[in-house]
């Protein structure tokens, strides 16, 4: 039976992170309408292959932590030692995906420990597991933590060691945009601009520099400040915030990441 919740977990983080790659347009990030326009047909399609990839990873974490019961030093150990397998696997797969996996995975073994936790608990809980440093981590310092030390960018690690604010805010305006009787698309697309406002993306910063990055939070903050993408001045800024990060080749691919991670959150059961 366990078997079966662990599995179920990982199939709905997966799911989170396929929904989070259908949505279009998402400003600089790959979605549909790379299947016949802008880069090649190959692209989108094997980021959806590889996200499959996932699955038996994020059920490994899920069983690891349900085996140890508690958000403790050894089950941050596991699961750093269970993504870096996936991240190899996904690699294999077509690659992508790395900052998704880092956040579902943590979330995925939050889920596991406490079947019966809400979406922040859920995140409290996932703050928890990652205050634990992993030993087990090469010594290395990715470019991520480099980019961090420089600029003082919280990052991925500081992301989920601070419970994961922007996928709590992302959760704060699925709610508020579903209420407002916008559609489930324009919802996500307005939480993804929620992230993309405030985050600071450090593949962004390793990119462009800290002025590239104010660029694109301001142009999330326009779409937003226009009424979201369920208005019409909404959505002609939308258009126009896409085809300029596509212009200028710059990608944000942290706030994707955690919408995936809004996402599988808001798939769980309401408790």
């Amino acid at each position: 039976m366990q078997s079966r919740e662990d599995e179920a977990l990982a199939r709905a983080a997966v799911d989170a992170l396929t929904g989070q790659l259908a949505l279009a347009p998402k400003p600089g990030l790959p979605d549909p309408r790379d299947l016949a326009a802008r880069t090649t047909r190959v692209d989108h399609v094997a980021l959806r292959w590889s996200a499959k990839a996932l699955t038996p990873g994020l059920a490994a974490m899920a069983a690891a932590a349900r085996r140890t019961g508690e958000p403790t030093p050894v089950l941050r150990a596991e699961l750093g030692a269970i993504g870096r397998c996936t991240e190899h696997s996904v690699a294999l797969a077509g690659g992508g995906h790395r900052g998704a996996l880092w956040a579902l995975g943590l979330l995925v073994a939050a889920a596991a420990l406490d079947p019966h936790a809400g979406a922040k608990d859920v995140a409290a809980t996932a703050k928890r597991i990652a205050a634990h440093p992993d030993r087990r981590a090469p010594r290395k310092a990715s470019r991520g933590s480099s980019i961090s030390a420089k600029y003082g960018a919280a990052g991925a690690r500081g992301e989920a060691k601070a419970g994961f604010p922007h996928v709590r805010r992302a959760l704060d305006t699925l709610a508020t945009t579903r209420a407002t009787g916008a559609t489930e698309t324009q919802a996500r697309l307005d939480a993804l601009l929620t992230v993309m406002s405030t985050l600071q993306d450090t593949e962004l910063l390793h990119a462009v520099g800290p002025l590239g990055l104010r660029h694109v939070q301001a142009g999330a903050r326009g779409v937003l400040e226009a009424g979201g993408t369920a208005t019409p001045a909404g959505a002609e800024a939308l258009i126009a915030f896409d085809n300029d990060l596509h212009t200028r080749a710059w990608s944000p691919r942290g706030s994707a990441g955690l919408l995936a991670g809004a996402l599988f959150l808001d798939s769980l059961p309401v408790k």
